[in-house]
Parts: C-alpha cells; structure tokens; sequence
C-alpha cells in the first residue's frame, strides 16, 4: 500500500463534502451569511496548517470509522448540525463520488488532476476571503511539490490503495443510478468508449517488428468501442485546464440525490469481514487520530445561533433513514475533544501509555474499534 494516500482521500471527500452541503443550504434557502460562515468556517478547519502538517507526514490509511469521525468533526466546524442520518448520507455520497471518480481515471496520475479539480472548486467558495484562500494556496503547492514528480508506478499504487479502501462500499446514489453509471447492486458500470489516457494511442492496430526493429507488419481489429485521443495533458500547476471533468461539482445543476443501501449479501458480508479483521496498528492509529483532531478546533463566535441541515426532503424521511440504516453500515461516530485542552492531553497520554504497556491482543475487533471505545472514554 502506499504511504502517500492519506491526503489525496481527505482532499477529495473533504471536497465533495463541501459540493454536497453547498447544495443543501441552497435548496433550504439558508440564509446567505449563515451559509458563507459555514463554507468559511469548514475550509478553514480541513486546511488548518498543523492539521495540513499531520495529514502529509507519510502514513498508512486507517479505518472508515476513524476517518468518519474526523468528517463529522469537521461537519461541524461551524454553526451547522447534521442529524446522525443526514451526516451518514453526506459521507455515502462522499465516499461514493469518489470512487466513481478513481474508478474512472484514464490513467493513475489523473487522481492528482481530479484532486486540482477539487481544489479549483475550493478556493471558488472563498474567493472573497484572501487569508482562507492563502491556505488553501499553501495545500496546494504541498501537493504540487509532494506529487508532481511522482513516476507512473507510485499513482498506480496510489490509484490500488484506494480501490482497497473503497472496494466494500456498494451504496446505491440517485444520480448514477439515473445516469446509468451504477447498477442496481450499487456496482459501477465502467464505459467501453471515450478518451484514452494522455500518452496513450487509439486501440485497434497491432504493429510487429523485425530483429532490426524496423516495422514488418500491420494488423487491424475491432476495439468494441469508440475511443478518441485527447487533445493535450490536464494542467498540474497552480492555475490552468485540468482537461477532465472528474472531481467537478456535479451537483451544480439543481437535482434530488438519494441514496439506498444495496440490500446484496455480499455487501453485508462484507461489512461484516471488516469487524473481524486483526487489528495490530489500533495504538498507532490512536496517536495518529489524536494529532490529527487536535488541528481540528472549533471557534465560535459568541451569541451565535446554531441551525440543522437536513439532508433528507423531510424530517419524516430523515427518520425513516435513520431508523432503516443496516447495521453494518453503522459507523457509530462519538465526539473527540482532542484539542489542545493540557488537561484532555495528559489523560490521552495517559490512556496511550496504559494501552501501550498493556499489549492486550486484537484478535476479534476491527481496525479502529478499540481506537473508538478507548476515545469514547475522553
């Protein structure tokens, strides 16, 4: 797996996130100010410096449910809340989108192109902000500087280590199922036409070489499919055409999304292997998740007033949701004050030391069970 993954995941669900919940305040018709102050608020939490120091440092991915807690916390960074159905529609749709997209690169490399995308999109919500929007410079040049030389080999292990993370969810979304890009078993359905990868020539000639190397014969087949060239390479710098339109809002254009647990039973077997795999990093994890919420401060001005963003056409329905969620697919996310409370640091030293000492085995829960229950207890 490659030890450089962790920041394109965050980077991409953090900014279909902010498409999802930028759609929402528009259709609730939140009030323009409110609405600003939590897209602020948000990407200034996920692009804090020492949180951004953190999440670069080169690492290993953790569990779905460590990396679900730092999005609810992230969530609400703001005066916005988000009852327990809504937030696990947002992360569906979050993790979902994703993996359409790293499904669909034409090449590895492109997920750094599908991240600009992303970015692109990012500094367009707080284009009226100079000093959010100097953070999210300083991201991007990290991940210029960390990714654009890359050779083709590490984006392939890039593009496998987050098919292994993704390759359990089956959630069925609105949107590709009316696209037809998605089966009814939550599957992708991936094209047989369209571009090839820049570099890349159009399939259907096969070319034999002599001893000499000069050409000797030319045969032609069929490739099945309608596939073009594209005209020039996505622009990896700070500004410029990034070619693809993966990682683009596609939740520009006003549409109903709704999302639907594939009720196959390969799906809840495979939920149900994730809850008793080994769990030999949980420590690691911990202190991992500790440094990472600790970034991750809220502030809030006084006198402020929180409001509910309901992700769901009604509240019946976001009930309905939340009483009909499989149980497998339950993250069951706490709340982590991990900040840099002296005294909330001294117990989470202390409970590391005692966990560390102690070497109990691991035999029968998940990866980030115990990081969870331990946590729980702060």
């Amino acid at each position: 797996m490659s030890m450089r993954t962790l920041p394109l995941l965050f980077i991409n669900l953090g900014g279909e996130m902010l498409y999802i919940l930028d759609q929402r305040l528009r259709a609730q018709n939140i009030p323009t100010d409110k609405a600003k102050k939590v897209m602020n608020d948000i990407i200034t939490t996920m692009f804090n410096k020492k949180f951004m120091e953190e999440l670069f440092k080169s690492q290993e991915l953790y569990s779905k449910k460590a990396l679900r807690t730092v999005f609810d916390r992230l969530a609400h960074a703001s005066i916005m809340r988000l009852n327990q159905a809504s937030m696990d529609k947002l992360y569906d749709l979050m993790t979902m989108a994703f993996k359409y997209q790293v499904l669909l690169c034409p090449r590895p490399k492109d997920i750094l192109l599908v991240t600009f995308n992303h970015m692109d999109a990012i500094k367009e919500f707080i284009r009226d902000s100079p000093s959010i929007l100097n953070q999210v410079d300083e991201t991007f040049r990290q991940l210029i500087e960390m990714y654009s030389c890359l050779p083709a080999g590490e984006f392939q292990l890039i593009r496998q280590t987050l098919l292994i993370f993704f390759q359990d969810m089956h959630i069925r979304v609105s949107i590709f199922l009316k696209d037809k890009v998605q089966n009814s078993n939550g599957r992708f359905v991936l094209p047989t036409s369209g571009h090839v990868p820049w570099g890349t020539e159009v399939p259907g000639l096969i070319r034999m070489f002599g001893y000499s190397g000069e050409e000797i014969k030319r045969i032609e087949f069929l490739s099945g499919g309608n596939y073009t060239t594209p005209l020039r390479e996505g622009s990896f710098d700070l500004y410029g055409d990034r070619v693809i339109k993966l990682g683009t809002n596609m939740y520009s254009v006003s549409r109903t999304v709704e999302t639907h647990m594939s009720g196959t039973s390969k799906t809840s077997s495979s939920h149900t292997k994730e809850n008793t795999a080994p769990n030999p990093l949980a420590k690691e994890e911990l202190n991992l998740l500790a440094r990472l919420m600790g970034g991750l401060e809220v502030k809030k001005s006084s006198g402020e007033c929180d409001f509910r963003l309901n992700l769901f056409s009604s509240d019946e329905e976001e009930k309905c949701a939340e009483l009909n969620r499989p149980s497998e697919l339950s993250y069951q996310v706490i709340n982590i004050q991990a900040t840099k409370d002296q005294q909330r640091n001294d117990e989470l030293a202390r409970i590391m030391k005692e966990f560390k000492e102690e070497e109990k085995p691991t035999l029968h829960t998940s990866k980030g069970d115990d990081l969870l229950a331990m946590m729980d207890g702060l």
